[in-house]
């Protein structure tokens, strides 16, 4: 049984989001001190997550979160490519500062740095990848959230959530989870209805597929253009627009195959052409 208020509890909804994005999936070698966040091990090694304690330190973090001040003294970091999307939307939504991409060594123990940050938390997508940052918060007090999964270690981490962070809509769904119930604690929206940003946004997304995708619409967008019809109506009157009917007849012959049709059918002369036209000049010499 949970220990947190009704209001705070794991729901339905989310449980089937997180089975749904494979976060309860953890790694064949396990960390001892992830141990306690393991539920049961599959008979192929596979270390299974107990998503309830996953759930009570994400609001752990998140009341973390949400009692600092001022929202900027919060940095995220990930140097894993199927974080940084999700750490730019999060900072977008919370107002923290994000660091996507390669963490650059003395950003926050060299004041001479250009990228020099003096952070009160300071949040990472992996504790393996974000080593760098982990150690240099060590260095100068600063208290770390980390999402672990069962073989990252713990060392210089304050507060560890378990769940798998090698999937991208894992990763993904974490993020906007703990983005969400931020804003929920800081009163910003509200728990009644669901959030309007679409977990979809979190998501790492492949450049190579948005490449493709823009291509394919491009194409999409060609093929739709009005095309000019060239076609005849052979069938019609003559007065609008059509051709003859005994014409119409020699070609449907042609389109049949049969090129041997009498082409002096009943075409009737719309004018004399031994006489001038009304109006011209009369002499042909």
């Amino acid at each position: 049984m949970s220990k947190l208020p009704a209001a705070l509890r794991l729901k339905e909804e989310d449980v089937k989001l997180l089975l749904a994005a494979q976060s309860h999936i953890g790694s064949k070698n396990a960390q001892v001190s992830m141990s306690r966040y393991v539920h049961k091990v599959r008979e192929d090694g596979v270390s299974i997550i107990n998503l309830g304690k996953t759930w009570e330190k994400l609001v752990l973090a998140a009341r973390i979160i949400a009692a600092i001040e001022n929202p900027q003294d919060i940095v995220v970091i990930s140097a894993r490519n199927y974080g940084q999307r999700a750490v730019l939307k999060f900072a977008s939504n919370t107002g923290s500062t994000a660091i996507a991409g390669r963490f650059t060594p003395g950003t926050f123990t060299n004041y001479i740095t250009r990228a020099f940050r003096e952070p009160r938390l300071i949040i990472v997508t992996d504790p393996l990848t974000d080593h760098q940052a982990i150690l240099e918060s060590s260095y100068v007090n600063v208290p770390v959230i980390a999402f672990a999964d069962v073989d990252c270690p713990l060392k210089n981490v304050d507060v560890a959530i378990p769940i798998n962070n090698k999937s991208k809509h894992s990763v993904g769904l974490a993020w906007w989870l703990l983005s969400r119930e931020v804003l929920r604690l800081r009163g910003t929206i509200s728990r009644e209805q669901p959030w309007e940003v679409m977990v979809d946004m979190f998501f790492y997304r492949d450049p190579e597929e948005v490449e493709k995708e823009n291509e394919e619409a491009e194409e999409a967008k060609a093929e739709g253009t009005d095309q000019i019809d060239y076609s005849i109506d052979v069938t019609g009157d003559a007065a609008a627009g059509g051709i003859n009917p005994g014409l119409a007849a020699q070609v449907s012959n042609v389109s049949g195959g049969n090129w041997e049709g009498d082409w002096s059918g009943d075409v009737a002369a719309t004018q004399d052409w031994a006489e001038p036209a009304a109006g011209g000049d009369s002499n042909w010499e």
